[in-house]
C-alpha cells in the first residue's frame, strides 16, 4: 500500500488575482496604505483647500492662501487627485471633483466636519491602541487618553464643536431617509433621547404638521439647541419642547414614541439596558420604540456598520449589532422587537413595543 501524501498546490500569492482583477498583493497593499489617504483628505480639510477653490486654482494660488510650501502642497493634491479628490488640469490648474467638493464647509451635505473629527489627534491615538482594545476589550481610547469619550470632549470644546459638525455632516443625508422610511403620522408625541440640536426631531415634525415633540438630552446640548435653527424653524414652532437631564437616570415620560439615533451605539449591553428599561418606565402601553442606528447584516459583503463597530470599540465601548443582538437587548427591557424598517442610508428603524 502507498504511503505517499497527495498535496495540493496553489498559485504563489504574487500571481494569484482577486476579483477585481487585481493582482493580491497589490490589493492588499491598497488596504495598507489607506491611512495615507485618509491623513491628506484630512490635512486638505484642515487647510480648507476646497472653500479656496471656487474655480481652478493654481497650486501656487492656493499656497498663498493656505501660507503652505507649494511644490509639497502640488504633490499632496496630485496623490489626492488620483484618489478622485482633485483633478489636475492640462494648464496646470486644479479644480475639485463632486467628490472633492464634500470637503467645502457649509454646503449641504459637507464631510468637513467629519473628515476632521475622525483624523484629529485623539482619534488618532487611540485607534494607535486597537491591539489593547482586541485583546483585553478594554476602551482603547480611555488607554490613550486617561478619561472617557464625552468627558474629554467637555474638557475641550473645540473638538466638541467639530463633533457637533462632524455629526451634521452625516445627518444631513439620513434625515431625509428616516422620515421617508416611516409614518410618523400615527403619533401624538414623540420624545428624541439625546437628540442632541433636534435636526432629526424637527425633520421629523415638519413632514407630520399634527405632531408634537420632546427633544431631550444634556442641560448643556439642550442650552445650545435653544438657538439652533432646526429648533427655531417656524413649520415646527410651538411643537417643540426642550428638556434637559441624564437619559441614564430618567426619560420624559407619557409620549406614544420614543427614537433613539446613534444613541444606543454609543453603549455598551448593560448601559444600553439601563436606558432602555428606563424608556420602558416612561412609555404608554401602547407606544412605540424606535432605535435608529445600523443593522449588521449576516455574510461577508462590505457594510459601513461593520467598520463603524470597531470606531465605537475604540472610542467608547459601545457596538453595532446584528438583528439577533436588538432583539434579545429588546427582551431584556420589557420590549419586544416588531420588525427592522431599512432605510435609503445605511441605518435602519428598529421598532418595537411594551410587552
Amino acid at each position: 500500500m502507498s504511503t505517499t501524501k497527495t498535496t495540493t498546490s496553489h498559485p504563489a500569492p504574487s500571481t494569484q488575482t482577486s476579483v477585481s482583477g487585481k493582482p493580491l498583493p497589490a490589493q492588499m497593499l491598497e488596504l495598507i496604505v489607506g491611512y495615507w489617504v485618509s491623513q491628506m483628505i484630512y490635512v486638505a480639510a484642515k487647510l480648507g483647500l476646497a472653500d479656496h477653490m471656487q474655480e481652478p486654482t493654481t497650486v501656487a494660488a492656493l499656497a498663498e492662501r493656505t501660507k503652505t510650501h507649494a511644490p509639497s502642497l502640488f504633490r499632496m493634491m496630485r496623490a489626492l487627485a488620483g484618489a478622485g479628490v482633485f483633478t489636475e488640469r492640462a494648464d496646470g490648474k486644479f479644480e475639485l471633483t463632486p467628490l472633492g467638493a464634500m470637503l467645502r464647509s457649509n454646503v449641504p451635505g459637507s464631510m468637513r466636519g467629519f473628515a476632521l473629527m475622525m483624523i484629529e489627534k485623539y482619534n488618532w491615538d487611540s485607534w494607535q491602541e486597537l491591539t489593547y482594545s482586541i485583546t483585553t476589550g478594554g476602551v482603547a481610547l480611555e488607554k490613550a487618553l486617561g478619561m472617557k469619550a464625552f468627558e474629554f470632549l467637555e474638557h475641550h470644546p473645540e473638538h466638541a464643536r467639530i463633533f457637533g459638525e462632524s455629526m451634521s455632516s452625516l445627518s444631513a443625508s439620513e434625515q431625509p431617509a428616516i422620515v421617508q422610511a416611516y409614518d410618523f403620522s400615527r403619533f401624538k408625541k414623540i420624545v428624541d433621547v439625546g437628540g442632541s440640536h433636534g435636526s432629526l426631531l424637527c425633520a421629523i415634525l415638519a413632514a407630520n404638521p399634527k405632531l408634537h415633540g420632546v427633544l431631550y438630552d444634556n442641560p448643556r446640548v439642550i442650552a445650545d439647541a435653544k438657538k439652533a435653527p432646526h429648533v427655531t424653524r417656524k413649520e415646527v414652532a410651538g411643537r417643540v419642547e426642550l428638556a434637559g437631564g441624564d437619559f441614564f437616570e430618567s426619560v420624559p415620560s407619557g409620549a406614544d414614541a420614543y427614537i433613539m439615533k446613534y444613541i444606543l451605539h454609543d453603549w455598551n449591553d448593560e448601559l444600553s439596558h439601563t436606558l432602555l428599561s428606563n424608556i420602558r418606565k416612561s412609555i404608554d402601553k401602547n407606544g412605540t420604540l424606535l432605535a435608529v442606528d445600523n443593522v449588521i447584516p449576516a455574510g461577508n459583503d462590505p457594510h459601513w456598520g461593520k467598520l463603524l463597530d470597531i470606531n465605537m470599540l475604540v472610542l467608547t465601548g459601545g457596538k453595532e449589532r446584528t438583528e439577533k443582538e436588538f432583539r434579545e437587548l429588546y427582551r431584556r427591557a420589557g420590549f419586544e422587537l416588531t420588525r427592522v424598517v431599512p432605510t435609503q442610508c445605511p441605518l435602519s428603524i428598529v421598532e418595537g413595543k411594551p410587552i
